[in-house]
């Protein structure tokens, strides 16, 4: 009987954690820590399992801007085409990273298209608690290897903060 149950309950939580929306999906703001501007607005999103994130709106630079900082390829890319030719709007600067538990993705990787650099990403959702955490948080956490690296923290933005990105 004690089995049963056991197994029952482990089943209904494996459910639950599948069908949940992992709360690193949706609308964020990445901010500057040193002046505490917002640098971008982006779209962090699941496709086949991986966690992968665009940006949809770089403060005070037109859309059309290409990432030529960026090299021509990178390992792994998920877009066929080179990079450096490819507007910084809408390209996939964070991608195939894996869940490793509810909230935490790693294994992928993040380039900054200001300078082309590949990093080694990880990503961990801190829910708003009022006390560390004023609102929902994202950690972005970049490495270059041997857990060298550093993190920015984002917060969630709404469909009116993205609008009011956009150059006027």
């Amino acid at each position: 009987m004690k089995k049963t149950v056991c197994i029952l309950l482990t089943a209904i939580l494996m459910a639950c954690a599948v069908f949940a929306q992992d709360k690193a999906e949706g609308l964020w703001k990445s901010i500057d820590e040193k002046d505490g501007k917002v640098t971008a607005a982006w779209k962090i999103y699941q496709k086949d399992s991986k966690l992968f994130g665009i940006i949809l709106v770089v403060p005070n630079q037109a859309d059309s801007t290409l990432a030529f900082d960026c090299k021509p390829t990178y390992p792994d890319f998920p877009v066929p085409g080179a990079v450096n030719k490819m507007t910084v709007i809408n390209t996939p600067f964070i991608f195939n990273l894996k869940m490793k538990a509810a909230g935490q993705w790693e294994g992928g990787n993040i380039i900054d298209p200001k300078d082309g650099k590949l990093y080694k990403c990880k990503i961990t959702f801190h829910p708003a608690d009022g006390k560390k955490y004023k609102n929902d948080t994202l950690e972005m956490r970049g490495e270059i290897g041997l857990g060298i690296g550093r993190s920015q923290f984002w917060e969630r933005a709404t469909e009116a903060d993205v609008e009011s990105f956009r150059m006027k």
